[in-house]
């Protein structure tokens, strides 16, 4: 235990101060993550949207998340990151505040759209801030750092979600506009007159000094299909944030309170487990291993879903698909950092964010169609297929790569 404790403890040495302060703006940002959770949910049981509807509605979530991704890397690169997380926080706040007033199809699709465009602009712009920021030996760990603070988020914001989903799903809303407001206040005071270790004085593009080295992100073919096979990825992985939800109330018959608890587990375990993992993985094996067996593990997961054991075993399945999470997604950021140039990384941490948005198009309604016409446990089997598959992928790809 003694030697367990002291591998945890370096697991965290060495990352820079402002790798740490990002933790903390993601973290409180992230403990607002009440809506995206129970918004199936919400749909379905307050305004009583068909399961296709739901899909639809999720999409447009999805729509908003591709362009704000883009959008926000493109940003990056003209503006700089700080004023792009600034303003991506700060615009967030009213429209959280407003959204609960749109109760039809039509007008909360709109809504979900706009909102998630302005949200996700931020995304980009903080893995550029990272990459810049942390020291390029803990690269891997800065991310892995970032994603502890919004799985720890993750892990308080649905618990608190589900009890107040219990008195009105408006306070979901309300509850993540408080936070976006507290994560940009203290974003603003730690992070204005901040220089990063990486960073770039802006120049109008005529002044840019392009190297031999930098590429474009959108004609980098190895890069592309790397994306595809994230994308892939995150269509399947992500049914945890769509459908899942929904097969926790339907079949297991759970309250909001119940599902908050068991997707606020999925937080709590990488919080726990994810740095220990990754600082024991660190040199002992390639990224390459440890992604292929990662998407394959998150597959099992998914199969694990068609075996009724009780509330018991979906905690044992969300605990695996948190081990698949954990030995994928901090890799996939570290990938796309790496091949970019500074004159780049906005485009090439804009093109990862994309494949990862580009999924939540078409994953949630495709999750919800399959659902309703053929059953949870076909959704549960294509889903499982897609990422056995999806590893087989990688293991070609990053080859290349």
């Amino acid at each position: 235990m003694k030697r367990l404790f002291q591998i945890y403890i370096d697991s965290y040495k060495g990352l820079s101060q402002a790798a740490w302060l990002l933790a903390l703006v993601m973290l409180i940002n992230r403990t607002g993550s009440m809506v995206i959770p129970f918004l199936g949910i919400y749909m379905s049981s307050e305004l009583d949207f068909s399961k296709p509807q739901v899909g639809m509605v999720l999409g447009c979530f999805g729509l908003g998340s591709v362009c704000g991704s883009y959008i926000g890397g493109w940003l990056t690169d003209k503006f700089g990151s700080f004023i792009v997380q600034a303003s991506s926080l700060v615009m967030t706040i009213p429209l959280f505040l407003i959204a609960p007033n749109f109760r039809t199809f039509e007008s909360l699709a709109v809504m979900i759209f706009i909102l998630t465009l302005t949200a996700d602009i931020f995304r980009p712009a903080n893995s550029v801030s990272v990459a810049r920021y942390a020291k390029p030996e803990n690269l891997t760990r800065a991310y892995s750092l970032n994603r502890m603070a919004v799985n720890l988020g993750f892990s308080i914001g649905p618990a608190l979600g589900g009890f107040l989903a219990g008195f009105s799903y408006n306070w979901i809303f309300y509850g993540n506009a408080l936070a976006a407001g507290c994560a940009a206040i203290v974003f603003f005071y730690f992070f204005r007159n901040r220089k990063a270790r990486t960073e770039l004085p802006l120049k109008p593009a005529k002044e840019k000094i392009i190297t031999a080295k930098d590429r474009n992100a959108y004609r980098d073919l190895p890069f592309i299909v790397f994306n595809i096979f994230c994308c892939l990825f995150a269509m399947a992985f992500f049914q945890l944030l769509s459908t899942l939800p929904l097969f926790y109330k339907d079949v297991y018959g759970m309250s909001p309170s119940q599902i908050g608890l068991i997707l606020g587990f999925s937080g709590f375990v990488i919080v726990v487990f994810e740095m220990l993992l990754i600082h024991s993985l660190e040199n002992r094996f390639s990224i390459r291993q440890v992604m292929i067996f990662g998407t394959a593990v998150s597959g099992i997961s998914y199969y694990m879903l068609n075996l009724q054991f009780g509330i018991p075993w979906l905690y044992l399945s969300m605990f695996i698909l948190c081990i698949g999470e954990m030995l994928v997604l901090p890799y996939m950021a570290t990938i796309s950092a790496k091949r970019a140039t500074p004159n780049t990384q906005g485009a090439y941490m804009g093109f990862n964010s994309l494949a990862f948005a580009a999924s939540n198009i078409l994953s949630p309604y495709l999750g919800t169609y399959a659902a309703d016409h053929f059953g949870y446990p076909v959704l549960w089997l294509i889903t499982g297929t897609v990422l056995m598959g999806t590893s087989f992928g990688f293991a070609w790809i990053l080859k290349k790569l």
